[in-house]
């Protein structure tokens, strides 16, 4: 079968399902390529018209804000020893040294750490599970977290399937790069994030007298 008639078997209910999924249990504060799962969706949407680009960004939003609130209440409930025991299991995401630079961010920043922490591979992960360790009120998390959840999901879906839209035609002839170019731009688009998260620690750092 060739691939782009394959991938109009897909039912559309399973892409807004695992889109919804994963971002939702990566804002609770599990460590998934959220990034990834979104992007590439955004383009598969821009070439299959069974699959709504509205309904696709309503499900990333809502898995986003659902997500970030659970991993809140989880926070807020676990404390301290919860982000000690996250240590252990997740060392590579959860260390101390990206803990505190997090915590830093809280800080400084406070419910805005929320908003912009979506944008940021780091802050993703962690905003909703330190947000409640540190007892944020939860208007002002709320708030935060809807915007931020409405802006980072809803803009990404947005700017990716027009991209993909402009670049149909091309996409179509090279169905199968056209796969790999979707994996490509979501790797980018980690890196990306990775980079940005690394310079906003390193502008966080202390710096000496």
């Amino acid at each position: 079968m060739h691939v782009q008639e394959w991938l109009e078997t897909v039912p559309a209910v399973a892409v807004y399902a695992l889109v919804g999924l994963v971002i939702g249990l990566e804002s609770l504060g599990i460590p998934l390529p959220g990034e990834i799962i979104l992007v590439s969706s955004a383009l598969l949407a821009s070439q299959q018209g069974h699959i709504d680009p509205v309904v696709l960004g309503a499900s990333a939003t809502a898995g986003a804000i659902v997500g970030d609130s659970i991993g809140y209440a989880i926070g807020r409930k676990g404390g301290r020893p919860l982000l000690a025991w996250l240590g252990k299991k997740f060392p590579k995401h959860f260390s101390e040294g990206h803990i505190a630079t997090a915590e830093r961010s809280f800080e400084k920043w406070g419910m805005w750490a929320v908003f912009f922490g979506r944008f940021v591979a780091l802050l993703r992960i962690f905003a909703g599970p330190l947000a409640g360790v540190l007892r944020m009120p939860y208007w002002k998390f709320l708030i935060a977290n809807v915007l931020g959840g409405i802006v980072w999901a809803g803009g990404t879906t947005a700017v990716i399937y027009y991209v993909g839209i402009v670049a149909e035609s091309w996409l179509k002839r090279f169905s199968w790069l056209g796969l790999v170019a979707a994996v490509l731009v979501g790797l980018t688009s980690m890196l990306i994030l990775k980079r940005r998260a690394k310079k906003a620690g390193q502008a966080l750092e202390p710096t000496e007298v």
